[in-house]
């Protein structure tokens, strides 16, 4: 009990102390207030933003305002790096969730993604300087602010797309004279070279025709020179910083860039040096509130164990019979290798056969579930050829395995596993609602979910449900490290369900560092998305090993963690169907 209740305090502690200081780095210490804003877009739709407000702005002084929109199946906290530093210069910032996106309404990509209504909400605000507004996107956030300048021409100074380009839906194709004052940041080894800007590696943007076309010229473009006249609204600047497509988010550079860019083009800001940048305190706090989170959920888990409706759901672990010596290595390399191995297949199944509709809304979500699905079929079936071709030779029977399950286990166990979670959701709540943060760092991002993404969460549960029943059927029984310590049991459950999509993005990613393209240089999309899976593995994984040994049976820990990634998943998915 006391190991329990000591975890969960830890887990308390760290996202109180995460949340004072990460409150403190976005508001600059206090200079800076933030607002969770809702205001009506077209066509009725409920649009979110944070608003980011320095002290200067008041309707007496006007600050100038910031339009900053995040990319595809991101949210508004994504931007947070380019809202605090463009904030804490005098800007108003409004942080746009795209529709379809984080809290704002159904579905994705109406409404020119929304950032027509974006900018004249920003427009209809009397702290802010009308005739010095700005817009910066990152990757189809950039369409976004495209699609504000196509539709509001004379609302706007000057742009920046971040690992974006013109030209796609809703945005007209650039021109040298449209968008005004354009900044390209296009990163050395973005993912998205070939849909962006037609060209096979990040760094070869300067030889683009289609972005020479929007320069003015047929020559490879000098990066970090102004072509045209800013006076004229003409100016065209290409940028390229170091990193990759989602890099972006967390390069100085990239950031800097766009707050150079506005120093340029836009008047009344704070001439604090770009390269005096604090962004990143507050990422490393919202990392160590995602960390106090995990804490937590391993402590209340425990701790609820003690109330007596769920008492009896805690059992001793039975000893097992689990693979050995050499057959236990090479179940745990196909155990890792498979999903790795499937992902881009079985994703793109996923998105021939569902489409999104009123029950399974969110197109990555589904594709992932497909994918999640498929993996269990595959695991089930390896694991009962294993069970009666060798194990049940050797005795092994349902007990060994933690499958056992009374009625009244049944329920006791289901009303856990939901417990467990709310508490989790409660904790969210309170960080979001006392420091306006979440659990993130980079493209890893636990979100508060809104009650449209819990139900679609709950719509997605039972099909992870499944995928997790069988992972820890086979983390906890076939391939458990028998004969060690607890920690390495932890690290071989680990090292099991992650390693897989370690050594996969390293084969991905290897060749981009060194050469400039992916491996899979077709699937960008899908390789960025994979690169969240490497800690949900393991976050996955250790939920699911505790839970056993906590309950002595695979369920609790398959219900929390189905629980948890459709939570995670749902709130920060776009959702490609109108949902109300």
């Amino acid at each position: 009990m006391k190991k329990f209740t000591w975890l969960a305090c830890l887990g308390l502690a760290i996202v109180l102390v995460a949340g004072i200081i990460g409150f403190s780095v976005q508001t600059a210490g206090g200079k800076v207030q933030i607002r969770d804003v809702r205001f009506v877009g077209s066509n009725g739709t409920v649009m979110s933003a944070l608003l980011y407000v320095p002290k200067n702005a008041t309707a007496k002084t006007p600050a100038p305002g910031i339009l900053a929109v995040h990319g595809y199946i991101n949210a508004r906290e994504t931007q947070s790096g380019f809202a605090i530093e463009l904030a804490r210069r005098g800007y108003v910032v409004l942080a746009l969730d795209e529709t379809g996106h984080g809290y704002s309404d159904s579905p994705a990509f109406a409404n020119g993604f929304g950032g027509p209504d974006g900018l004249a909400f920003l427009r209809s605000l009397d702290i802010v300087d009308k005739n010095n507004i700005g817009m910066e996107g990152h990757s189809m956030g950039g369409w976004t602010i495209l699609a504000a300048a196509a539709t509001m021409p004379d609302a706007y100074k000057s742009v920046v797309l971040e690992g974006s380009s013109t030209g796609k839906p809703y945005a007209a194709e650039g021109s040298t004279t449209w968008p005004r004052n354009l900044a390209v940041v296009f990163s050395t080894m973005d993912e998205f070279s070939v849909l962006m800007w037609g060209v096979p590696r990040g760094k070869d943007a300067p030889k683009s025709p289609k972005l020479q076309a929007v320069f003015g010229t047929t020559d490879p473009i000098e990066p970090g020179k102004i072509y045209g006249s800013i006076e004229d609204g003409t100016a065209r600047a290409l940028y390229q910083p170091v990193t990759t497509h989602p890099g972006d988010h967390l390069s100085n550079a990239a950031i800097g860039y766009a707050i150079d860019w506005f120093a340029k083009t836009l008047s009344g800001g704070n001439p604090i040096p770009s390269s005096n940048q604090i962004w990143f305190w507050k990422e490393l706090m919202t990392l160590a509130g995602f960390i106090g989170f995990v804490l937590f959920i391993l402590g209340v888990g425990g701790l609820l164990l003690s109330v007596p409706v769920f008492a009896p759901v805690a059992k001793v672990p039975p000893a097992g019979k689990p693979a050995k010596g050499a057959g236990l290595w090479i179940g745990a390399l196909i155990a890792t290798a498979i999903p790795a191995l499937t992902f881009f297949t079985f994703m793109g199944w996923g998105a021939k056969w569902i489409k999104a509709g009123s029950f399974w809304p969110q197109n990555i979500t589904s594709q992932l579930a497909i994918w999640a699905l498929l993996n269990g079929v595959i695991s089930i079936v390896l694991f009962l050829l294993w069970h009666f071709v060798l194990n049940r030779k050797n005795g092994a029977k349902a007990e060994d395995y933690g499958i056992g399950l009374t009625w009244s286990d049944a329920w006791r166990t289901l009303l856990y596993g939901f417990a467990v979670i709310v508490c989790g959701v409660f904790l969210l709540g309170v960080a979001d609602y006392l420091f306006k943060i979440d659990f993130r760092f980079w493209v890893l991002a636990l979100k508060f979910p809104s009650q449209i993404q819990a139900r679609i969460a709950l719509a997605y549960a039972p099909v992870f449900f499944l995928y997790y029943l069988v992972a820890s059927l086979a983390l906890n029984s076939q391939l458990k490290l028998g004969g060690k310590g607890g920690a390495a049991r932890y690290w071989f459950a680990i090292g099991t369900a992650s390693a897989g999509f370690l050594v996969f993005l390293l084969l991905e990613y290897i060749p981009l560092f060194a050469g400039g393209t992916l491996l899979s240089a077709a699937q960008p999309l899908n390789t960025i998305i994979a690169i969240q899976f490497l800690p949900l593995m393991i976050v996955t994984s250790l939920f699911s090993t505790w839970f056993f040994e906590k309950t002595g049976r695979i369920y609790a820990g398959a219900l929390i963690n189905a629980l948890f990634i459709s939570w995670y998943i749902a709130a920060g998915q776009a959702t490609h169907f109108l949902v109300r």
